[in-house]
């Protein structure tokens, strides 16, 4: 058994640090294991909970495909939204994924969700990468400082990741494509701080949606 531990945790190492190439990292984690390391991948990310079913295990040229197409998403999305960090992650499929997090325009006041005039603007102009990668399925995450309990924290959340999605299908967003909308309160900070504007803040994720997936089987994903 620790034999067998051990040659997991160095397949899940060798797929982490061994990806040199956009196409190198969606062939190996898009491999027949996929799914089943998509998980861990994921955990280690810190991003379990996002991604769609897809039904199964993504081979090897199809995972390649999407994680080309989503470094063009990446690409996009950071030209557009000057005031975000756009960073490449791992979807609980495996696959590769877009993560924002905006800059202090998206962060909020103190229990409050109310959307600033910056954020507004900088939502506006990812609403437009949205409405052009329709097959992206996308996550909304809220989030708070430590500053309440979970009684007020988590409704607070909530709200925060509910204004954000209302506004970008406000800009010509549909709704469909938001998978979840969801807050999580004081969990995850950014700063080990009770205080911390870093942490009242939204996050934002894109991934391949079962109909991207099928495009990419079909080799009509570009």
């Amino acid at each position: 058994m620790k034999k067998i531990t051990l040659a997991t945790m160095g397949l899940c190492m060798l797929t982490i640090t061994s990806c040199g190439t956009s196409q190198g990292n969606g062939a190996l984690i898009g491999t027949g294991a996929g799914a089943a390391l998509g998980a861990i991948v994921g955990k280690i990310a810190g991003n379990t909970a996002v991604g769609a079913a897809i039904g199964g295990a993504v081979g090897a040229g199809t995972g390649a495909i999407i994680g080309h197409h989503m470094d063009k998403v990446k690409a996009e999305a950071a030209a557009k939204v000057q005031n975000a960090k756009v960073e490449e992650v791992t979807d609980a499929n495996g696959l590769k994924a877009v993560k924002l997090t905006f800059d202090s325009g998206l962060q909020f006041d103190l229990s409050k969700s109310t959307l600033r005039a910056a954020a507004k603007k900088d939502l506006a102009n990812f609403a437009t990468v949205l409405k052009n990668n329709t097959d992206c399925l996308v996550d909304i995450q809220g989030y708070t400082d430590a500053t309440g309990g979970d009684k007020i924290n988590v409704p607070l959340s909530q709200s925060r990741a509910q204004a954000v999605s209302s506004y970008l299908v406000s800009q010509g967003v549909s709704s469909s494509q938001f998978k979840n909308v969801a807050g999580y309160g004081s969990q995850n900070p950014v700063v080990d701080k009770t205080v911390a504007p870093e942490n009242r803040r939204v996050e934002v994720y894109l991934y391949a949606s079962p109909e991207m997936v099928q495009k990419a089987e079909n080799g009509t994903l570009k």
